[in-house]
């Protein structure tokens, strides 16, 4: 049986050593199903969410919009810092606004996508964007998932989950997704992007893609969404402190 440490009132700890808010990581490229499961373990446990990948893909559009060279580090540099963007969920599905206006569907276009993965290789465009990832680390706990978010944005999380899966897999999946919004992509073409962005991420300089040395790696193949959750679940069960924070 996993017990869970308790303070009574007049026994609480110094707030100085209290811990961190609880964060689990979940890595991996693209087609893995990592936003699904990242949400869905949110929702389950009812906490914060963080979806790094959307940040980057917000700076790409709000650079576009503002004719900002893709090369032009220092002023991509200056656009991430002060990037005005909200995001939120209800059950009628996730809504990202960009300086007010909503770009739910547009940060999610393969264009953009390409754009920010190039965006994302450069060292000062990261640097702008960590510190507002960090910021999302909150109690009650935080889903965040990306490409480097165990290796470099969140180092000390409780628990790191790298998805993987093969390239065919993944692109079945995305081709898949863009038909179901409405978007006419070849099946091959998307293959080939896929499998070049990848190599950009694995490439980068700065926090390239890859699992950390202590992060569970799961493959997602032949998996169904409920059964990489109750893998991951495994994980959150066999921590302790994990488990106790979010039964």
């Amino acid at each position: 049986m996993i017990s869970c440490d308790t303070h009574p009132a007049g026994d609480r700890p110094d707030s100085s050593h209290e811990r961190p808010p609880p964060v689990i990581t979940i890595d991996g490229p693209g087609g893995v199903g990592k936003g699904t499961v990242s949400h869905r373990l949110a929702d389950r446990f009812g906490w914060w969410m963080l979806d790094s990948g959307a940040l980057y893909r917000l700076l790409a559009l709000a650079a576009a919009s503002r004719g900002v060279a893709p090369e032009d580090e220092a002023s991509l540099f200056a656009l991430g810092r002060e990037l005005d963007c909200e995001f939120s969920r209800s059950n009628d599905g996730e809504c990202v606004l960009l300086n007010g206006l909503d770009v739910t569907t547009e940060i999610r276009s393969e264009i953009c996508g390409n754009n920010a993965s190039r965006l994302a290789r450069l060292p000062k465009v990261r640097e702008a964007l960590l510190e507002r990832q960090r910021s999302f680390r909150k109690f009650p706990g935080l889903i965040a998932d990306g490409r480097d978010m165990g290796t470099r944005v969140f180092p000390d999380a409780d628990l790191k989950i790298f998805l993987t899966a093969n390239l065919d897999e993944r692109a079945r999946r995305r081709h898949k997704q863009l038909k179901a919004q409405g978007t006419d992509v070849n099946l091959a073409s998307l293959l080939t992007e896929i499998s070049e962005r990848d190599s950009r991420d694995r490439k980068r300089t700065v926090s390239p893609l890859g699992p950390a040395d202590d992060a569970v790696l799961i493959d997602t193949t032949d998996l169904t969404v409920d059964t990489v959750l109750n893998h991951v679940m495994s994980e959150v069960h066999a921590k302790a402190g994990l488990y106790c924070i979010t039964r």
